[in-house]
């Protein structure tokens, strides 16, 4: 039999890149000799992080909606139809087996065409609220891989499959890299370390934080990794000149940064949320309140609710923060607990359960022939 070719499609930020990687992962363990092709947006960061990943990636002329009437609006039927077009030459050439979309504005272009001309076709979302572009072809698409109950109110009831999130496998180690990780951040093995997250392309407030905390970590005996995000790297990159500080406009080798923490701020996106789950520290989130439904605040709810994270609102930091950091930093019971209850919710399978729904599909196309 001919090996699979298998395109997946999914970017914009790590929260679409890292799933889609995790099922290509998974996908070449079980087909050694399967041929894979990424596709993204030609101007996000999928085209860096994907080849760093060791695929193939081809970019499309695509880009969302703006909420607000902007030129950029003006362009977006000019990217969906060459997009579509591109994607549908795409196709073609590659002829896929099937065809796997993570979310992101590529996605939707490729997904379209894929699932109009009858390649087997699934996709993955993270959320418990889903992106427009989910939205759409969840009424084209064979399968639909889910992270949270309800989702019934936006996908047909018969295509969903509660799976999890998608995870790198390399997190699945973190505990046993905590060495390993703090030689890699040439960090002192007998200071805390805290680790801040803010996402791929970086949070503002969270950043205004940290600013607004250095000599407080200082006085805690506190090392900071400091994930700022390529957005405000230039505006934050003086303090690598403090000794206890590294900022980094993004983390390459998330496994050895988690491993090397032992307290992690962090927004609380779906992914990062299924993550920190898996690596089993103690966090602080701080969710994005300017998301759809306000998804982050109820994916933080939803662990804090179990004694498993410490949640502050972004309104909420400035009186807190430093009470609440201290006492975690002061009390290594509370740590502990906090790292026992996150493990306790972690979805190790994901990754699997995904890659078996689309074995599935391959059966049943094969089948049908």
């Amino acid at each position: 039999m001919k090996p699979y070719k298998f395109i997946l499609s999914g970017g914009g930020t790590g929260g679409h890149i890292y799933p889609a990687v995790a099922i290509a992962d998974e996908l070449k363990s079980r087909y050694p000799d399967a041929e894979f092709l990424f596709v993204g947006a030609s101007d996000r960061m999928e085209m860096d992080k994907v080849p760093q990943a060791g695929y193939k990636i081809k970019g499309l002329w695509i880009s969302g909606i703006q909420r607000k009437l902007t030129l950029r609006n003006l362009a977006f039927p000019l990217k969906l139809m060459s997009s579509l077009l591109r994607s549908r030459k795409i196709v073609n050439t590659f002829k896929p087996d099937a065809v796997i979309g993570t979310g992101g504005f590529a996605s939707g272009p490729l997904l379209q065409v894929a699932s109009s001309k009858g390649v087997p076709s699934l996709i993955q979302e993270q959320n418990s609220f889903p992106g427009i572009t989910n939205k759409l072809l969840g009424k084209k698409v064979n399968t639909i891989c889910v992270a949270y109950d309800g989702l019934e109110k936006f996908f047909p009831k018969e295509k969903l499959r509660l799976t999890g999130n998608p995870i790198r496998k390399d997190l699945l180690q973190v505990k046993h890299k905590q060495i390993e990780g703090k030689d890699a951040f040439k960090l002192k093995h007998n200071k805390q370390t805290l680790l801040v997250l803010g996402g791929s392309l970086g949070a503002r407030r969270i950043n205004e934080l940290i600013e607004a905390n250095m000599s407080f970590f200082e006085t805690q005996s506190i090392q900071v990794i400091w994930q700022c995000g390529k957005l405000y790297y230039n505006q934050y990159k003086h303090y690598n000149d403090m000794p206890c500080v590294q900022v980094h406009a993004f983390l390459n080798h998330m496994d050895l940064a988690y491993a090397a923490a032992d307290v992690i701020i962090s927004r609380a996106g779906a992914i990062s949320v299924s993550e920190l789950c898996i690596v089993a520290k103690p966090v602080i989130f701080v969710p994005s309140p300017n998301v759809a439904e306000d998804h982050q605040t109820k994916n933080a709810q939803s662990v804090a609710d179990k004694n498993a994270a410490i949640l502050i609102r972004e309104k909420d930091l400035d009186t807190e923060f430093q009470k609440a950091f201290s006492e975690l930093m002061s009390n290594a019971d509370k740590q502990n607990e906090l790292s026992k209850n996150i493990e306790a919710l972690a979805l190790v399978n994901a990754t699997n359960a995904i890659v078996d729904e689309v074995e599935k599909l391959l059966k049943s196309s094969s089948l049908s022939i």
